[in-house]
């Protein structure tokens, strides 16, 4: 009876044992799960903050290439166009409404 109390115990000191491992083992698992989560994660958001500061250099490059000033130097090079001066524009003025609201009598 001695002997099979001594292998009892002995049988709940291994599985306990048995079961710590397990357990330590999962949790350094479900660990090292988690650090290459994080690393992933962490390249993931500098590669967006990368995305973000070119989506900003190419809006700010488009508000630069289409800004009135910009494009008439461009017409002026490339195109050979000029700015007519003053004395060249004819203002015409508007033909009068049709019988609207806004018809003068």
């Amino acid at each position: 009876m001695i002997a099979r109390r001594t292998r009892r115990g002995r049988t709940w000191v291994a599985a306990l044992l048995v079961g710590f491992v397990v357990v330590a083992s999962a949790v350094i698992w479900r660990r090292a799960i988690g650090l290459r989560q994080g690393d992933t994660l962490r390249d993931l958001t500098a590669q967006r903050l990368q995305w973000d500061g070119a989506r900003a250099r190419l809006e700010s490059d488009i508000r630069l290439l289409s800004d009135r000033t910009h494009l008439g130097a461009v017409a002026e090079q490339r195109l050979h166009l000029r700015v007519p001066d003053d004395r060249d524009v004819i203002v015409l003025p508007a033909p009068p409404a049709a019988g609207g609201a806004g018809a003068a009598h």
